[in-house]
């Protein structure tokens, strides 16, 4: 069972830089554990396996080392890329069928942009029991952190300085429960997303952190679908004078990211935000899965 396979850096237009994604061609039809013992072994935060869709271009299904999740935003920049460099698509617009929905994608030179679905907006969670995750202070969070998703759910959690986000360091016992709180079993959903207003660079207007619990890496290097949630709390509670900014992300772990976005729609009413960014792709080849029977392909 040998699939090819591209390792791509996304929302950076250098490699080793942004976040890390390896996209395993014509593999959508895999099981969940083969899935996910992929993603373990690549020690990546995610990776995607694309298939054909009757709906769309292609389908595409996104793992944590954990489990299938329905969208994941630097995924599908990643998936563009590859897919690009694979000759299978050109410049222009395409749709990926995802376990979100259907997400449209525009190609215009080195630039792959994605407009993510209008944001659900979910609960607001006391800003002392989000603080205590990240080790700080209540006093640190600008407003009420809330729950926002635009395909993926995250906690919006605004600070009021970089010396704060630079600061946070996972506390397992606090995420528990606050995961409690929000009546969910999983470490690997509805993370806070940390983020400050101005960039990690004089190109930037925000800069973010999503630290992550096992199995994943200890920090994920930039996160496209918390970005979008992000654009849609700052837009719809009025912390962003224009629906058009640059985000910034993973500066602190050497892996420089960013991403070009626009919240659609008034505040009142969003109806998508579209975040763009470049890949590259690190390294292409073959990959040997086991087969059903757990063992391995024939190389």
């Amino acid at each position: 069972m040998k699939y090819e396979f591209d390792w791509v850096d996304a929302f950076t237009d250098q490699t080793f830089g942004g976040n890390g994604c390896a996209v395993v061609h014509g593999g959508a039809d895999l099981p969940d554990d083969i899935c996910t013992a992929y993603v373990r072994e690549t020690s990546l935060v995610e990776c995607t396996f694309t298939g054909p869709s009757a709906v769309a271009d292609f389908k595409v299904k996104y793992y944590l080392a954990s489990r299938e999740i329905p969208f994941a935003g630097h995924p599908t920049i990643a998936t563009v890329a590859a897919l690009r460099h694979r000759g299978l698509i050109g410049e222009g617009s395409l749709k990926l069928e995802t376990g979100a929905g259907l997400v449209e994608v525009e190609v215009t030179g080195d630039q792959i942009a994605m407009t993510q679905i209008a944001p659900e907006f979910g609960p607001k969670v006391p800003a002392d029991v989000v603080a205590r995750v990240g080790g700080i202070s209540a006093d640190d969070i600008i407003g009420d952190p809330q729950v926002v998703s635009t395909g993926l759910p995250f906690c919006i959690t605004v600070l009021k300085n970089r010396a704060t986000l630079d600061t946070l360091r996972l506390n397992m016992a606090a995420l528990d429960a606050y995961n409690r709180l929000l009546g969910q079993a999983d470490n690997d959903m509805m993370e806070p997303f940390w983020v400050t207003l101005g960039g990690a660079t004089d190109v930037g207007d925000t800069y973010a952190r999503l630290l992550l619990a096992p199995p994943s890496p200890p920090e994920d290097p930039f996160t496209g679908s918390a970005t979008g949630a992000m654009a849609a709390y700052l837009w719809a509670n009025g912390l962003i004078d224009v629906p058009q900014f640059t985000a910034e992300q993973g500066h602190g772990m050497g892996r420089p990211g960013r991403a070009e976005v626009e919240v659609l729609g008034p505040r009142e009413a969003i109806t998508g935000v579209r975040v763009a960014g470049q890949g590259r792709v690190v390294m292409s080849g073959d990959v040997f899965m086991p087969d059903a029977t757990g063992t391995e392909g024939a190389r």
